[in-house]
């Protein structure tokens, strides 16, 4: 947890409110470009939540009250089939926008991975507010294409790499969106299970443990527990990665 995470968490559970000026997603966010009369529309329908670890936000159908902004922690995008089948289709990440303005209902279940905070909208407010404040429908549209691109980058990961590219190319997206610098290394906790990894991978779990393995064993990443992870060098984890986006996170 950065600088910044920590007094944002500690104004937050001990304060009677946080100023966006101190948020840790500020210069991320659905909010980046707001000038202070814009910060202030969006502050009069804002709220926080926190969701523990392993609980939903949201269920697929059901009424979506709410958009929000991932401000802490990690969460997931998944889809149950009828048969409960689960598949994960994505990850949020801080700064990560949770829901679609005009549409009423979840198209998907929001699950906590960690214990989440997320800064809140009241739908309707915030559709309004996009209406009239133009910085942030740009920000939500330069947002969207975003996750846009990432989703057909994600689908060439999936389709075409080898498993060794594919856990890699994960790894280095939590790198670049968690990680901090120490030392000339990036570090960051692994926030998923070998099983929710492979799911979200398109592997079976003893190909996803053989290939961070193979990783660790070359020296490519590092391991301290279940959940700590090393990179010496970010550039080399992107060559095993096969990316050559010169630093664009995938997601």
């Amino acid at each position: 947890m950065t600088l910044s995470q920590i007094k944002f968490d500690r104004t937050f559970r001990h304060g009677p409110g946080v100023e966006c000026g101190e948020c840790p997603i500020r210069t991320r966010a659905v909010c980046s470009l707001c000038e202070p009369h814009e910060l202030n529309a969006l502050d009069g329908i804002k709220s926080y939540r926190e969701i523990p670890a392993g609980k939903r936000l949201y269920e697929a159908g059901e009424p979506m009250e709410h958009v929000a902004s991932v401000v802490l922690g990690v969460g997931t995008l998944s889809r149950t089939l009828e048969d409960g089948r689960r598949q994960m289709v994505g990850l949020l990440l801080p700064s990560d926008f949770i829901g679609r303005p005009g549409r009423a209902e979840a198209l998907y279940d929001v699950e906590a991975l960690t214990d989440l905070t997320v800064c809140r909208f009241e739908r309707k407010g915030f559709e309004r507010i996009l209406g009239s404040t133009p910085n942030v429908a740009t920000r939500l549209l330069q947002m969207t294409l975003d996750e846009l691109d990432s989703a057909r980058d994600w689908a060439v990961v999936l389709g075409r790499k080898s498993a060794r590219e594919r856990v890699a190319s994960f790894l280095l997206i939590l790198a670049r969106r968690l990680g901090r610098q120490s030392g000339g290394e990036m570090l960051f906790q692994l926030p998923v299970t070998r099983e929710a990894m492979a799911d979200y991978l398109g592997l079976t779990l003893e190909t996803t443990s053989r290939q961070m393995s193979a990783l660790r064993r070359d020296g490519v990443i590092a391991t301290e527990g279940r959940s700590a992870v090393r990179v010496p060098d970010l550039i080399r984890l992107a060559e095993e990665a096969g990316d050559d986006s010169d630093g664009v996170a995938l997601v």
